[in-house]
């Protein structure tokens, strides 16, 4: 494959693209914030909270305390976690719009557009070598290797079982000057059905590579 890698100066939202996003650690017990009450009573602006460990058979108790900046809906819990700016790959576009004239007194939540990425990890010393290695020679569905073009970018572990939902606006995301080739983003879409379906086609580039590179063991 000539090229992996390819820039590009547009503005252009589309599966291959790679971006800057938070992304939360998905593996933690995320916090529910829970308020307690205010310092002064009067001032509906602030209150006090206090953070404890979510557990969904045995989430906190609603509250009524009225704070502008934070209301309460029914049937929901404000969740913390702990996030990280990282690489993301984009792997869908936002679908089809929505007519407008059937957005009209709708819920946002229902029709606001989101894209699919899924997020990349450094190889640092926290990751075994030996399991990078078998990474590199596409042993397992949910995990690709690669370099990434950016400044400073460095041996990288793409999660696709790690794959979210980001808004489709400009405060979610930020474009790097990076896009995937037609041929490599081909490779990635074949893994990714991989992954989902659990079966790696047999008249794929990527089922030749992943031969050739298991043959070297």
């Amino acid at each position: 494959m000539s090229s992996w890698w390819t820039q590009t100066q547009d503005g252009i939202v589309r599966p291959g693209r790679l971006i800057w996003a938070y992304v939360p650690h998905v593996d933690q017990h995320p916090f529910v914030i829970v308020p307690e009450g205010r310092t002064d009573p009067e001032d509906h602006s602030s209150a006090d909270y206090r953070f404890q460990t979510f557990k969904i058979k045995n989430p906190p108790p609603a509250t009524r305390l009225p704070v502008a900046g934070l209301p309460h809906f029914q049937d929901e819990v404000r969740l913390v976690y702990r996030a990280k700016r990282r690489p993301m790959l984009i792997l869908s576009g936002s679908g089809s719009p929505v007519d407008p004239a059937l957005r009209v007194g709708a819920a946002r939540y229902q029709t606001n557009p989101t894209i699919l990425a899924a997020p990349y990890y450094s190889c640092d010393s926290r990751w075994n070598r030996e399991f990078v290695a078998r990474i590199m020679r596409c042993a397992y569905s949910q995990y690709m290797f690669d370099y990434l073009p950016i400044p400073g970018g460095r041996e990288s572990i793409l999660r696709l079982n790690h794959v979210q939902p980001i808004g489709a606006h400009s405060e979610a995301y930020e474009l790097t000057g990076y896009c995937l080739s037609a041929p490599a983003l081909a490779v990635v879409e074949q893994q990714f059905r991989w992954f989902r379906q659990g079966v790696l086609e047999k008249a794929t580039e990527l089922f030749e590579i992943r031969n050739t590179l298991l043959e070297d063991t």
